[in-house]
């Protein structure tokens, strides 16, 4: 029998080979982790009920790191509150902050009366700077004792960005609970830093978290994203250029994944 027509392929189609296994991947790690997301992965049981307490170290932390972790409490009804330690007054906006702290805040559904902030002389917004373990101690504690907490959320000892004032709040945390001075029953999550690559490829690191050992995952979907999105820019005088291209990229607007301490 006859052999069919010889048929000539441009070596452009030749070339496109070696790629397309890398892309079929990325398809699918596209698809599955918008299919995570709808489905609102992760482990939420150990956080419902309760009082819980977002401890940030700045006006901005509670939307450019924690939202998915405030939304996430609220709907598991956990009634979180939030407790900044500084106004954010290295440049001499604190006031100004504070007020978009109030509106962001309001966005993520936390009202005024839940939100507070510590203006101590000696906890100043500085990156150089690690804030005293005794006395920020001392005044978280009073702050979690007074509101009834029974359960803290903050930074864990890479601060997710290395900010000397994130990682201060860990080792307060930290020590209040290695010395058996938090109240009963009071459980600390912290949040997990990750490298750069993961920190930057927004919503495809839902998969890897989900792959990886974690007490808390907290998922959002694309609206309440958005919601995040909203609450990060009544930051207006942080809205930096840098911070343009992290509300598109940062995989902290879409996911939270915690440990316990």
């Amino acid at each position: 029998m006859a052999a069919g027509p010889w048929r000539w392929v441009p070596p452009a189609a030749l070339s496109v080979l070696p790629v397309l296994p890398p892309l079929l991947l990325l398809l699918l790690l596209l698809g599955g982790a918008r299919r995570l997301r709808r489905g609102r992965a992760g482990c939420r049981g150990g956080a419902r009920g309760g009082r819980a307490l977002l401890l940030t170290a700045h006006p901005d932390d509670e939307a450019m790191f924690f939202a998915p972790a405030l939304l996430g409490l609220r709907s598991a009804g956990a009634a979180p509150a939030v407790l900044c330690c500084s106004a954010g007054n290295y440049y001499n906006q604190g006031e100004i902050r504070k007020k978009e702290l109030e509106q962001s805040c309001c966005v993520l559904g936390i009202p005024p009366s839940d939100v507070t902030v510590i203006d101590h002389r000696d906890l100043p917004d500085n990156p150089a700077v690690e804030w005293d373990t005794q006395l920020l101690a001392t005044l978280v504690l009073e702050h979690i004792e007074a509101k009834n907490i029974n359960l803290v959320v903050t930074f864990d000892a890479g601060g997710v960005s290395g900010h000397a004032n994130h990682i201060s709040l860990y080792k307060a945390v930290r020590y209040l609970h290695s010395e058996g001075k938090l109240p009963e029953g009071c459980r600390v999550l912290v949040l997990e830093s990750v490298n750069l690559f993961r920190k930057y490829i927004s919503f495809l690191d839902v998969l890897i978290s989900c792959l990886l050992p974690r007490d808390e995952l907290f998922i959002l979907t694309e609206e309440e994203t958005e919601q995040a999105k909203r609450a990060m820019r009544c930051h207006r005088s942080q809205l930096l250029g840098y911070r343009q291209l992290y509300l598109l990229f940062s995989r902290y607007l879409v996911l939270n994944s915690l440990r316990l301490l």
